[in-house]
């Protein structure tokens, strides 16, 4: 019996509400083994990020041909990388053992909102993003990455969801998150021109940590599962959101709270 695996290379919040540990719960209550490989050690909680120490760019692929030359990885999800060198570590892996479904979550400010990419790190991260399956940006990060102004409406989010192709993805999703309307919509463009649209009514709190993390390695753990990229999203944005309706339900740090990952369990 082959057991589906997913890998999580992404930065450690030692609250566990982000990061390493977010995708460590959510492939496990997906049902798919995690492994991990940390990017980065951070100092933050549910109020903010108080420091970060970057893992060494040598021992970051030391930790992925450990992996990659032991599991059969399904699928990888890819957070939190920091730093330029972090990028090209996590980038000469992909080289080498080419995974057959990568998710990158351009990770470039946290939710409390400071800087998590420094450096010549984002112009890193566009080269990245040609060798993946997936590039899961927000609003903020899509408009970021495309230096312009935050998507206003879906017609813009598809656009930008155009633009964002031409540096070379398999499919690009806009999460609508920090959206103004009734609805959270998310915005599916896939290189073959498929386009589709997830939509769930936008809950109203204030426990929203990790949320990006949470919905990209969903997304991986169904890619891992073998489900088809449409699927996958939108298994993962069903997930995500009864994971965020039942967020208040913890009582979990004194600032924005993580989500619940075992719902369906506790």
């Amino acid at each position: 019996m082959s057991t589906p695996i997913a890998l999580t290379i992404a930065g450690l919040d030692p609250s566990g509400g982000a990061g390493i540990a977010a995708d460590l719960k959510t492939f496990s209550a997906l049902g798919v083994y995690g492994a991990a490989v940390a990017t980065a050690l951070t100092a933050q909680n549910t109020r903010g990020v108080f420091g970060i120490h970057d893992v060494p760019a040598n021992f970051i692929a030391a930790q992925l041909d450990a992996v990659f030359s032991d599991l059969a990885i399904g699928a990888v999800k890819i957070g939190m990388l920091g730093s330029a060198a972090a990028i090209d570590a996590v980038a000469g892996a992909l080289d080498r053992y080419q995974p057959r479904h990568t998710v990158l979550d351009p990770v470039m400010i946290a939710s409390s909102g400071q800087p998590l990419l420094r450096g010549t790190a984002p112009a890193r991260l566009r080269e990245l993003i040609a060798r993946v399956r997936v590039l899961t940006p927000n609003l903020p990060e899509a408009a970021a990455l495309l230096d312009t102004a935050p998507a206003r409406d879906e017609a813009e989010m598809q656009a930008q969801a155009h633009t964002l192709l031409g540096l070379g993805p398999g499919a690009v999703l806009i999460k609508g998150g920090h959206g103004a309307s009734t609805e959270s919509v998310d915005i599916l463009v896939e290189a073959n021109g498929e386009t589709s649209r997830f939509a769930s009514p936008r809950i109203a709190t204030e426990n929203t940590h990790g949320t990006g993390c949470t919905f990209a390695s969903a997304i991986a753990a169904g890619l891992a599962k073998g489900l088809p990229l449409e699927a996958a999203v939108r298994k993962a944005k069903a997930y995500m959101t009864a994971a965020i309706a039942a967020a208040d339900q913890l009582g979990v740090g004194g600032g924005h709270g993580p989500l619940h990952h075992f719902h369906a369990w506790w």
